[in-house]
């Protein structure tokens, strides 16, 4: 199989993408792992602990909170349209494991003192239940 790099140019190639490989870089997870450097063609791409996503970081908490909700509706949109038992059985689970960790995330990190945007979080934690 060929290296990574190769097979994302390639893939790039094929759906007629062209990569900014001066903003490519690679994102290390987990600790006590070797850091390896890594080429997308001839050039050396940039390692990083940590990246914000480009969007999140110019919007403010209430934009920020809309932005989760809408994330985590779509995500429940998803798992009901393409899950066929509408049991709670089935359903809870997978809202617990895909959909809460967005508005929790909203919770805990924005500490959200605006009722409007706790109302817009509550919204689309009772569709999940």
């Amino acid at each position: 199989m060929p290296s990574d790099s190769v097979f994302t140019s390639k893939i790039g190639l094929q759906n007629f993408m062209k990569f900014n490989k001066e903003q490519c870089k690679i994102l290390h997870l987990g600790r006590n792992k070797p850091m390896r450097q890594y080429m997308l063609g001839a050039t050396q791409l940039e390692s990083s602990f940590a990246e914000k996503e480009p969007v999140v970081a110019k919007l403010n908490i209430s934009q920020q909170c809309a932005l989760a909700a809408k994330k985590a509706t779509g995500i429940l949109g998803c798992i009901r349209s393409s899950v066929a038992s509408k049991m709670r059985q089935v359903i809870l689970p997978l809202y617990s494991a895909l959909v809460r960790p967005h508005l929790e995330r909203c919770v805990q990190f924005w500490a959200s003192q605006y009722k409007r945007d706790m109302d817009i979080l509550e919204r689309v934690h009772l569709k999940g239940h």
